[in-house]
């Protein structure tokens, strides 16, 4: 996953995986404002990319399913029928919170930042001191109205960069195919290969009258982005160069080995099991509500998707024996320190205080899951976070945490005006009721005071009471949230508030939810100073063995290039590289999530292929395999040619590459991409938007 600056001293490698680029054009490919990245944006946790002229964008079907469940009714289901128009008027909004940064400027920022650390006493002071400094580098950015801004670190804290964005507030659904195209094969086939779906959609960005980015108003005005991609011309093929181009949010590559070792044995079998047991509940408290059913879609298919990846994660450390590789690399390095001497010493000093950090931040790490949950959950949610809103409006803004600056009051209140469509309260009582269960199943010496005090028991009526309580709170309607929006804290620490189920629980878990906060600021603050040093180690010892090193991903914009390439699977089977339509007419079966929209089966039928077919295969191309390298929020990611034109939408990888956010194997590797031709295919032949086709500049004839 490398910074598009790094491209330049991969030119060899480059050229080695097929990639014809000279070196201008290494050099606009290396420019995250120039083409083709500068039509690549960061879509709430996935990542898009203009593909018109007038602001269209690209993205996965499921990184549109918050604006697919807003917008559906119990008459009008847009996740099972599909959505598309016919003109702009037509555009629904995705919601108040949903955003795209379109990147303006990047400033590196290093001197700055250490010279700020370096000067700080301890551990506390140092955080303080970094808060303060990208508070303030934050705001000056921030000062010409429009713009985002946000603080980088790469290689463990070696290097910052500040870049400002344009914040573009009005996001807009244009299109999503039906759910039999654009989620074919459903969790079954989650993280599996061969694939057939079509996870596509598009959305379409909006400013005022003049321009400028400003909320969602019925007469703004399309975005004109500066770059946009093109479809491309040329058919995509076995072995050809593909470079890929996105947002991912975290990989953990460069982890300590016991972190690794903790995640595996307890985090991801853990929380696995969690999300199981809620999907389950939530699946059938919906079963006989439709509308509360697509309400919670996205948030069950999150659940079931992270539970599959963690758990297929788990059974490939087992089988590929990450933990002693792991192990067996961070060995090689504290071999190497130590024959450095006394040069070694500071790295080796380093690596230690990390491994006791992470055993201090393991300590209570049952309890802090099971509250954190608990005040992420309905009525509790909305209480925790006006509570903490009222606390934090007490300070100067300047030293309030995230979220709760002046500058975020928009998405502060948009948050709890649109909850009540994002939420049901029978629902919410369920997956209260689980987590209250796990909290009275605690040990005694985990549990906390007040908590205890506020929930009044370990029994089952205890709990019962709890939700009952929680049941009646002020807090479940639009209006009475309204009221304590900007109410100050002594209004929610009185008699009479205590006495609401939610604000009850807030008041009570505040005091502990903010210590766990200062826990992990503090030991922030200790591997703000040691991360640096071991990983500058790191690079120096792969350096030394001829590896170039990359950051890990910390949601900023990364490149990943390959080939369009099969593998074998564990068991022996070799892979082609491609899957063709008529292989979704086989596995259709008429029920969900293998139930195929009869349109589509038609035009299979039919061979009704709209000059789209590809002569090697016979077929319109479905899915492709090639082996980039992808990390959660690099769904929607374009796929590009070595012309950086689109070829593909990124939306999976194979179960082989599971683990591959703690350590890359490209032998396994393999990132799963919708082939651009079957997007048009659909959008020509199946459901059709020839106003969008005509609009990215494709004939609507598909030749």
């Amino acid at each position: 996953m490398w910074m598009p600056s790094q491209l330049p001293e991969l030119a060899s490698a480059l050229k080695q995986s097929g990639a014809r680029a000279n070196a201008k054009q290494l050099g606009q490919w290396a420019d995250p404002k120039g083409d083709p990245l500068g039509a690549v944006v960061p879509l709430g946790g996935c990542t898009a990319s203009f593909v018109s002229s007038k602001g269209l964008l690209l993205t996965n079907h499921h990184c549109a399913l918050g604006a697919i469940a807003l917008n559906s009714t119990g008459q009008r289901n847009l996740l099972r029928d599909g959505f598309k128009t016919g003109t702009n008027n037509e555009e629904v909004s995705a919601g108040p919170n949903a955003r795209i940064y379109v990147l303006d400027s990047v400033q590196d920022v290093t001197a700055k930042v250490q010279s700020a650390l370096s000067a700080a006493a301890d551990p506390a002071a140092r955080m303080a001191a970094l808060d303060a400094l990208e508070k303030q580098l934050v705001s000056e950015c921030e000062r010409t109205p429009g713009y985002g801004c946000r603080l980088y670190s790469y290689f463990g804290g070696n290097r910052f960069e500040l870049q400002r964005s344009l914040e573009i507030r009005d996001l807009r659904l244009v299109y999503a195919p039906p759910e039999g195209i654009g989620n074919f094969g459903g969790e079954n086939d989650n993280w599996m290969w061969p694939r057939h779906t079509g996870d596509f959609a598009f959305y379409r960005a909006y400013v005022g009258k003049d321009g400028r980015p400003a909320p969602y108003a019925i007469d703004n005005i399309p975005y004109q982005p500066k770059r946009w991609l093109k479809i491309a011309d040329k058919p995509l093929g076995a072995g050809d160069f593909v470079m890929l181009a996105g947002f991912p949010s975290l990989t953990n590559r460069y982890a300590m080995a016991d972190d690794f070792q903790a995640n595996a044995e307890w985090t991801y079998p853990t929380v696995a099991a969690h999300y199981k047991r809620l999907a389950a509940l939530v699946e059938a408290e919906t079963r006989k509500n439709p509308q509360a059913q697509a309400k919670y879609a996205p948030t069950v298919r999150g659940w079931l998707g992270a539970a599959k990846n963690y758990e297929s994660q788990i059974e490939s450390f087992r089988r590929a024996g990450t933990a002693q590789l792991k192990r067996n690399e961070e060995n090689e390095l504290l071999e190497w320190l130590r024959g450095k001497g006394a040069a070694g010493q500071p790295a080796l000093d380093a690596h230690a205080r990390l491994v006791e950090l992470g055993n201090q931040a393991r300590a209570e790490r049952d309890r802090d899951l099971i509250l954190g949950q608990l005040a992420a959950t309905g009525a509790l949610w909305n209480a925790t976070q006006l509570y903490r809103g009222a606390i934090e409006r007490a300070k100067p803004d300047a030293q309030r945490e995230s979220g709760f600056h002046d500058r975020d009051r928009g998405a502060y209140e948009n948050g709890f005006k649109q909850f009540d469509r994002r939420s049901d309260v029978r629902v919410d009582r369920q997956v209260l009721g689980y987590w209250l269960h796990e909290y009275v199943k605690l040990g005694k010496e985990h549990r906390v005071a007040a908590i205890d005090q506020w929930l009044d028991g370990d029994d089952e009526k205890a709990i019962k009471r709890a939700l009952d309580r929680i049941g009646k709170s002020r807090l479940l309607g639009v209006e009475q949230r309204a009221g304590w929006l900007n109410a100050e804290r002594a209004s929610f620490e009185s008699k009479d508030s205590l006495k609401d189920g939610a604000v009850g629980f807030a008041v009570a878990a505040m005091p502990i939810l903010l210590q766990m906060e200062q826990e992990i600021r503090a030991r922030a603050g200790e591997t703000v100073a040691a991360r640096p040093v071991y990983l500058k180690a790191l690079a120096d010892f792969r350096k030394s063995v001829g590896r170039i090193a990359y950051p890990d991903a910390n949601g900023s914009l990364r490149l990943s290039y390959g080939t369009v390439t099969a593998y074998t699977k564990d068991n022996g089977a070799k892979q082609l590289p491609f899957t063709r339509v008529e292989e979704i007419a086989a596995r259709h079966s008429g029920a969900a999530p293998f139930a195929a929209p009869q349109p589509l089966l038609g035009a299979i039928s039919a061979k009704r292929y709209g000059a789209l077919a590809d002569k090697r295969l016979e077929s319109v191309p479905v899915n492709f395999l090639a082996d980039l390298d992808i990390s959660g929020g690099n769904s929607g990611s374009p796929v590009l040619d070595g012309q950086g034109k689109l070829v593909g939408i990124a939306f999976d990888s194979n179960w082989e590459s599971v683990s591959s956010s703690w350590l890359f194997d490209p032998a396994a590797t393999r990132t799963i991409s919708v082939d651009q031709r079957y997007m048009r295919w659909v959008m020509q032949e199946v459901f059709p938007a020839p106003r969008l086709l005509a609009e990215m500049g494709v004939p609507a004839s598909g030749r």
